[in-house]
């Protein structure tokens, strides 16, 4: 990666982008050319043509009106303690 966390708020900020305290920040994702190696779900998907397999059997594209997306991570090395932030859960809004 390039740009810094420290640098990428300085770049918001300085051209007057409203970013607040609980704001999400983030560097967007991080893929590579090898499948299974994608980092959002319109990459997995190649823009929606080609669709993934749900546990349900449902297959999808796209997300959809009420779906949640729940994010967890962590870091974790041998003799460190293992650290994570938690739950980062979002739901899209039905529109009508």
């Amino acid at each position: 990666m390039y740009w810094t966390l420290a640098q990428m708020l300085a770049h918001h900020t300085s051209n007057g982008c409203n970013l607040r305290p609980g704001d999400l920040l983030a560097s967007g994702t991080i893929s590579d050319a090898e499948e299974g190696s994608q980092g959002s779900l319109l990459e997995i998907t190649q823009r929606g043509a080609k669709p993934i397999k749900l546990p349900t059997g449902e297959e999808r594209s796209f997300l959809s009106d009420t779906d949640e997306v729940i994010l967890r991570g962590y870091c974790e090395k041998e003799g460190f303690a293992k650290i994570g932030f938690g739950e980062c859960r979002g739901a899209i809004a039905s529109v009508e």
